[in-house]
């Protein structure tokens, strides 16, 4: 289990520093890593807000 989580934590690091780097100009590999990375970011946050409408009913009062 804890070598899972070690997994997840250096790809989500990676990720991340890729953005960084693909930001400032960096090679090709670079910028489509940060787009995955940046899609990937995009789903979980939407699969986690249709857990919150489906659990709190949507009252969570962000404004959507």
């Amino acid at each position: 289990m804890g070598a899972l989580l070690v997994v997840i934590l250096a790809l989500v690091v990676g990720g991340c520093v890729c953005v960084v780097w693909a930001d400032r100009g960096g090679p090709r590999w670079t910028r489509v890593v940060a787009a995955a990375t940046v899609g990937s970011g995009r789903v979980l946050r939407r699969y986690q807000k249709s857990q919150r409408r489906e659990v709190g009913g949507g009252a969570d009062g962000d404004g959507d």
